[in-house]
């Protein structure tokens, strides 16, 4: 059935782990090939759903149990009445167990299969059956060439279980990947549908169960959750005697020359989320705006660590590195960090002075860095990191000792425990500047009112990423500053202040 981001499961699973269920549920009772064909029946169902009047079905069938589900769709689509063309990549009299069962079935249904060959033209749906979750190195010929002419057709293309080329564990492009409009994963969802290049491959995503027995599933630990409305973290009702001094003052130091609106965002936010008091120590070149755009938000103009130090004794979270440059000023600010016993929240230059080793980093911070930071502070590159995102985030939290909210498609939140929660909400209207730095103070507020780093990150991002959902609806040229209100109204709904 064709689910919402926020009704499909939020247990997110390795490849391994699914053919690790696969296989308890056939040593339980239930037949593999009865897995398969309930496979291709939710499939069918699903592109009957998403394309009812398209009479025309060619299936790309590669040598597995992936291509097995394919034959099946097609046997389906033949009985139907449909016009079904299946092309084998491969030699499909290899195939054996279920997928040659299967081949066998979509015979005796009155489907041919044909040889993939360039020449041969594909039309009305394509369904990739090609590769499944097996693949770990590059894919290969003739694959490529299938994987290529399917993407250049423009025709609509329905994923079985995972696009092919797709790293399921990770969300890697293994040189070539199906870019599907429609994707049906079976039994559990894997985590490289979620991150990575994987939400740029899969289109709609749905997702079936296979009826698999909840007892079994409850067996695997997932590799990670994906967070939603049900398992967020909440903030407490305010009783009401509060007070300001209830809910912590977040101190938010950064702002050089020319990026004085990266720290008033961050402040705005913090503010905005509930901080009981917030303080902004920028440059004193930057101070009188600040006061004319916000002036609840107390204001300092810092030259040096000593102007500093009397702010941080006062804080009780620090939100550092939004606007705060590498230069002379920004080095001697982040210098003062180390030496507060309190949480923080580093961003943007911060973690870029935190890499070039020019400052230690307290523990039990919050890191929030996008994928080029995060290659800076593990010292390889962007590519590295995005060819899997859920071992950069887990190597940055244990190397750093902290907690970690690796930005991105699939943002991931990981601790020094081991802990990977992954969010993937989100509008492609957010790409713009501006919105890291709201994000830190979101994320600076949350835990001024006592939420721990984990949990603060977890919340944080889901706010701002669905935030971006509901304001990005109004297309290009969104700005960091619109998030602001929609952030705080979405926290009303989520964490309401009154009982």
């Amino acid at each position: 059935m064709s689910q919402t981001t926020d009704t499909l499961p939020t247990a997110l699973y390795s490849a391994a782990q699914v053919r690790h269920i696969d296989a308890r549920l056939i040593a339980a009772g239930t037949p593999g090939f009865e897995l398969m064909q309930r496979a291709a029946h939710a499939a069918w169902r699903a592109l009957r759903r998403r394309w009812p009047d398209e009479q025309r079905i060619t299936v790309l069938a590669g040598r597995g149990n992936n291509a097995g589900d394919g034959y099946l769709i097609a046997a389906l689509a033949q009985r139907a009445g449909r016009q079904v063309q299946v092309l084998a990549v491969g030699d499909p009299q290899q195939l054996q167990g279920d997928a040659a069962q299967a081949l066998a079935e979509a015979k005796e249904a009155g489907v041919t299969p044909v040889s993939w060959s360039a020449d041969v033209k594909l039309h009305g749906v394509l369904v990739d059956a090609l590769l499944g979750t097996g693949i770990t190195g590059e894919v290969r010929e003739p694959y490529v060439g299938a994987i290529s002419a399917m993407n250049e057709s423009a025709l609509p293309i329905l994923a079985v279980d995972l696009p092919s080329g797709l790293c399921a564990d990770t969300g890697r492009v293994l040189g070539q990947a199906v870019r599907a409009d429609l994707t049906v994963s079976f039994i559990g969802l894997k985590v490289g549908l979620f991150t990575g290049e994987g939400p740029g491959r899969v289109g709609e995503l749905a997702f079936d169960d296979l009826q698999a027995d909840a007892a079994i599933l409850d067996q695997v630990e997932p590799g990670l959750e994906r967070l939603c409305e049900a398992n967020l973290p909440v903030l407490a009702p305010r009783s009401p005697t509060a007070h300001k001094g209830s809910f912590g003052q977040v101190l938010v130091i950064g702002g050089d020359l020319g990026t004085g609106g990266a720290a008033l965002l961050a402040a705005e936010a913090s503010l905005r989320c509930g901080a009981g008091m917030v303080t902004l120590a920028t440059r004193p070149e930057h101070v009188t705006a600040a006061l004319v755009r916000r002036p609840e938000i107390m204001c300092s103009g810092v030259e040096s660590t000593y102007a500093l130090t009397a702010l941080t004794q006062r804080a009780d979270v620090l939100v550092i590195g939004p606007g705060l440059g590498q230069a002379p000023w920004g080095r001697s600010l982040l210098s003062l960090a180390p030496q507060c016993q309190l949480p923080q929240v580093w961003d943007a230059d911060a973690l870029n002075l935190l890499a070039a080793g020019a400052i230690d980093l307290p523990a039990g911070c919050l890191l929030t860095p996008h994928p080029g930071e995060a290659a800076r502070l593990l010292d390889t590159s962007v590519a590295d990191v995005q060819a899997d995102r859920p071992a950069a985030a887990r190597m940055l939290a244990s190397r750093y000792s902290c907690t970690v909210l690796l930005k991105g498609a699939g943002t991931l939140i990981a601790d020094r425990d081991g802990r990977l929660a992954l969010c993937d909400r989100g509008h492609p209207a957010m790409a713009s500047a501006g919105l890291g730095d709201v994000l830190a103070g979101v994320a600076g507020a949350l835990l001024a009112q006592g939420l721990a780093p984990f949990d603060a990150a977890c919340l944080a991002v889901w706010l701002h990423a669905v935030a971006g959902e509901n304001t990005g609806e109004g297309g290009r040229g969104l700005a960091a500053a619109d998030l602001i209100p929609a952030i705080r109204q979405l926290l009303e709904e989520q964490s309401p202040c009154r009982r």
